[in-house]
C-alpha cells in the first residue's frame, strides 16, 4: 500500500501487513476497544444534547453559548469520524484501512483538535473583552471568529494534503496523524510552526487573557463605591462563567498535553522512549476530551442544568399522559363541530361537538333565561356543558 515516502511513521505503515504480529494482546485490543467505545458514545450523546438545548430554548441563545455549541460540534464530529475508525482497528487488533483512510483518519482528528483549542481561544479573548474593557459581544462577532476559526484549521490541516508533510500511521497503529518523525527539513518545519501556530499561540492567548481576567475582578471587588446590588450579581456571573471557561480550558490542555509531549519526543529523536504502549494511552485520552465539555456547562451553567431538567420533566409529563390515554379505536373520528340555530327569537344558538369519548355543548346563551332585548343589548353568555356516554 502507498503510505508515503517511507520515512517517519509512514515506513512502520508501510510494514504493517495483516499477517504481522499484532503489538498488544487480545485482551489490551478488547480494552482498548471498550474504551474507545465508550468515549464515543459518551461523546456523541452529550454532545448532541447540548446541541439540542440550544435549539430548543431560546434563552440559551447567545454569542457567549454559539462558541459552546461550536466546540460541542467539533466534538461531536470527532466521536463520529475519529473514534470509528480506531474502534474497527481495535477490533481486528491492527490498522484495518487504506492509505485514504489514514489521510481522512488524520486530517478529521487534526481539523476537529485545532477547532477546539482556537474556539475556547476564542472564548477566552470574548470574555477578555466583556469583562475587562466592558464591551458586549454580539452575534456577528461570534459568527465571524467561528468562520475564521474553521478557515485557520481548514489551513493548517490542509498543508499536509499538499505536500507540505503528510499523514501517516501512528506508533501504535490505531490512528493517523501529521508525520512527527520525519527528518525531511521541509515536513520539520511544518512541525515546529504547527505547534506554534497550533498550540504555544493559543495557550499564550488564553493565559493573558485569564490573568487580566482575574486582575480586573480583583481590582472590582477593591472598590467600595461600586459595591451595589446590581454590581455584585454582574460580577458573580461573569466570575461564573469564567470560572467555566477557565475549567474547559484547563480540560482540555490536560487532556492533549500528554499527545503534544510525546510527539515532541518523537519530533527531536527520542523515539526509543516511546513505545506503542506509551503511544497510545495519550492519544486515547486526547479523544476522550470530546466527552468533558458538554459535562462542564450542565453542571457549572444555570441556564443549562435548568433547561436540561425542563426538557427531561417535559418528556417524562408527555409519556406519563400517554400511557394514561386510552389507546385510540378504529372507530375513533376526527372532532367535527356542528351549529345549530333556528330563527331568530326561537332558541339560542348552540354548537355541538362530538367526539368518540364525549359530546361537548358549547351554549351562547342561557337556556333557563328567555332571550330579550335587554339581553341581546347586555351580550350574550357562554356557557360549555361536557357530557360522557355511559
Amino acid at each position: 500500500m502507498p503510505w508515503g515516502n517511507g520515512t517517519g511513521t509512514g515506513s512502520r505503515a508501510e510494514r504493517e501487513e495483516p499477517g504481522e504480529k499484532p503489538l498488544f494482546s487480545a485482551g489490551t485490543y478488547e480494552l482498548l476497544a471498550l474504551l474507545v467505545a465508550t468515549i464515543g458514545v459518551l461523546g456523541l450523546c452529550n454532545n448532541l444534547l447540548v446541541l439540542v438545548l440550544y435549539y430548543k430554548f431560546k434563552r440559551l441563545r447567545t454569542p457567549t453559548n454559539l462558541f459552546l455549541v461550536n466546540i460541542s460540534l467539533s466534538d461531536l464530529l470527532v466521536s463520529v469520524f475519529g473514534v470509528s475508525f480506531t474502534f474497527m482497528s481495535c477490533l481486528r487488533s491492527r490498522w484495518v484501512w487504506d492509505a485514504a483512510g489514514c489521510v481522512w483518519d488524520g486530517f478529521s482528528n487534526s481539523l476537529f483538535g485545532i477547532v477546539s483549542i482556537m474556539t475556547l481561544t476564542a472564548l477566552a479573548y470574548e470574555r477578555y473583552i466583556r469583562v475587562v474593557h466592558a464591551k458586549v459581544i454580539d452575534f456577528s462577532w461570534s459568527w465571524r471568529a467561528i468562520t475564521y476559526i474553521w478557515l485557520y484549521s481548514l489551513a493548517w490541516t490542509g498543508a499536509p494534503l499538499l505536500g507540505w508533510n503528510r499523514y501517516t500511521l501512528e506508533i501504535h497503529g490505531l490512528g493517523c496523524s501529521v508525520d512527527w518523525k520525519s527528518k525531511d527539513p521541509n515536513d520539520a518545519s511544518f512541525v515546529l510552526l504547527f505547534f506554534l501556530g497550533c498550540l504555544v499561540a493559543p495557550v499564550g492567548i488564553m493565559a493573558y487573557c485569564y490573568g487580566h481576567i482575574l486582575y480586573a475582578v480583583r481590582m472590582l471587588h477593591c472598590v467600595e463605591d461600586f459595591q451595589t446590588f446590581q454590581v455584585i450579581k454582574l460580577l458573580k456571573y461573569e466570575k461564573k462563567v469564567a470560572k467555566m471557561c477557565f475549567l474547559m480550558i484547563s480540560t482540555f490542555l490536560i487532556c492533549w498535553m500528554p499527545y503534544a509531549v510525546v510527539s515532541l519526543l518523537i519530533t527531536y529523536g527520542y523515539s526509543n522512549l516511546v513505545t506503542p504502549t506509551v503511544a497510545i494511552i495519550p492519544s486515547f485520552f486526547a479523544k476522550s476530551s470530546t466527552a468533558y465539555n458538554p459535562v462542564i456547562y450542565i453542571f457549572m451553567s444555570r441556564k443549562f442544568r435548568r433547561c436540561l431538567l425542563q426538557l427531561v420533566c417535559f418528556r417524562l409529563m408527555r409519556f406519563q399522559r400517554a400511557m394514561k390515554e386510552p389507546p385510540a379505536t378504529g372507530n375513533d373520528k376526527p372532532i367535527r363541530p356542528i351549529v345549530m340555530s333556528q330563527k331568530a327569537g326561537d332558541r339560542p344558538k348552540k354548537k355541538v361537538t362530538f367526539s368518540s369519548s364525549s359530546i361537548i355543548f358549547i351554549i351562547t346563551s342561557d337556556d333557563t333565561e328567555q332571550i330579550d332585548d335587554n339581553s341581546k343589548q347586555n351580550g350574550t353568555k357562554g356557557n360549555a356543558i361536557q357530557v360522557k356516554p355511559l
